[in-house]
């Protein structure tokens, strides 16, 4: 079995895909999450399934280990088997984990939100990032009587977003039609969009690209004019960028926000914060609910990572080896002519590789970038979703990694023909949309 080393062989990955042939059999689809699905990995030569984890390293159902920077896709701040969590949740296990009444951690947790998170006059806890997006959408369209929203970036699966994906199907005409994208950083199309029937305009404080000065600052000025409710998605950025998420770091208090990957290093929990007059119609008006939002393990899980996040200052580490390997990958393209081909762009605490256009096909690229670097034992999949258990040592072993692979991705680039390279499938597209603009101007009057 493979291990974190320039091994002479890909691994071996045939328990995997014995379990990949059994959930053929009963699963449609066979992932609950797409970013984990095979489409993502190539298929004969990524694993499929992983075993367990410790630290930021994975082992897979066929005993490969592997340095892992996809951090569960996000959820694994800390480290997966992080003590100090580990043993919150088996301290509430001995108590039990879902109860007929309130528990009292969900105003514990509360109230530590409120004191990290600067437009938290209230708190809502849901379980997944999906849940919270849609409640602060159908509470802002009640708040202001608004039915339109305005969305850039990825925000779950409900409805009103997925209507503007490729993948929209069952979802009725009239939903369709309530929702649109904007381009990130062009506060003019926004501007001239903006009418009094968008109740919401919610997205991703930033993704990989940086925004332009005053973007955000303007933005929430035009909402604020417009009577329209800014919520921010920091589902990525919150607790990474900073402990108070985008908001902190960029100092532009949202109406609403809406937090979950980060904040429970794996455990399932969602968060959504805002002004206390528009959270005041849950109490009403607006109904959001769920059996296991008060579910006491993931509660106790939220409360030791953010006591951790901020005690060990783990949002600066982030950005400190984050830059580290975005850095030292930059300058390995540089060093080896080739930063005119690729280049690692996005913040410290989550960075990603890109090629560019002229060195070919950008999945074909990907794909193989991805199985060298799993030869090697890192489990690759273009991004450092950084957690507070990457070392130096992974870090500098990373770029080793890369030292040895990128030689191989120019080979292949300037041999016209990467796919001769591949040994396994060509990863597929996701339809994440984030530049997709569609928004319609006012109509003049």
């Amino acid at each position: 079995m493979n291990g974190i080393r320039f091994n002479e062989n890909y691994p071996d990955i045939s328990v995997s895909d014995q379990y990949y042939e059994r959930a053929l059999a009963v699963q449609k689809p066979i992932t609950q999450t797409l970013a984990k699905g095979p489409g993502q990995f190539t298929k004969g030569i990524a694993p499929k399934y992983l075993d367990r984890g410790k630290g930021s390293h994975v082992w897979d159902v066929d005993g490969n280990e592997f340095l892992d920077f996809n951090a569960a896709i996000g959820p694994i701040s800390l480290g997966y088997c992080y003590p100090a969590v580990d043993d919150a949740i088996r301290r509430q296990l001995d108590k039990g984990i879902t109860f007929s009444l309130m528990h009292p951690l969900e105003v514990e947790l509360s109230e530590l939100i409120q004191e990290v998170i600067p437009n938290a006059e209230a708190v809502k806890i849901s379980k997944t990032g999906a849940d919270v997006c849609s409640a602060a959408i159908r509470v802002a369209r009640a708040f202001t009587g608004r039915e339109k929203v305005f969305c850039c970036g990825y925000h779950g699966w409900h409805d009103w977003y997925i209507a503007v994906t490729s993948r929209n199907a069952g979802i009725p005409d009239a939903i369709q039609d309530m929702t649109y994208t904007f381009e990130y950083n062009d506060i003019d199309s926004i501007k001239a969009a903006l009418d009094d029937t968008v109740a919401a305009l919610i997205l991703e404080p930033f993704i990989f690209e940086a925004p332009k000065p005053g973007f955000l600052e303007e933005l929430a000025q035009v909402c604020r004019e417009n009577g329209t409710l800014l919520i921010f998605d920091e589902m990525w950025t919150g607790f990474r960028i900073a402990l108070g998420g985008a908001q902190e770091y960029f100092n532009v208090t949202p109406d609403l926000a809406v937090y979950s990957k980060a904040c429970a290093n794996g455990m399932p929990i969602a968060l959504l914060t805002g002004r206390a007059d528009v959270m005041e119609l849950f109490n009403g008006e607006v109904f959001s609910y769920t059996t296991f939002g008060g579910e006491a393990l993931s509660l106790a899980a939220c409360i030791a990572t953010i006591n951790e996040l901020r005690e060990k200052s783990v949002p600066a580490y982030l950005n400190e080896k984050g830059g580290l390997i975005k850095d030292g990958y930059n300058q390995l393209a540089s060093e080896l002519g080739m930063a005119h081909l690729t280049k690692c762009i996005g913040y410290n605490c989550r960075s990603m590789v890109t090629f560019a256009p002229e060195a070919g096909n950008g999945l074909e690229l990907k794909t193989l970038m991805q199985q060298e670097m799993i030869k090697r034992g890192i489990l690759w999949a273009g991004f450092h979703n950084m957690c507070f258990s990457h070392s130096d040592e992974d870090i500098a072993y990373a770029l080793s990694a890369y030292r040895d692979v990128l030689p191989v991705m120019k080979e292949a680039i300037e041999s016209g023909n990467v796919k001769a390279y591949l040994h396994g499938e060509v990863l597929e597209a996701v339809f994440r949309k984030t530049s997709d603009y569609n928004i319609k101007p006012k109509v003049p009057a």
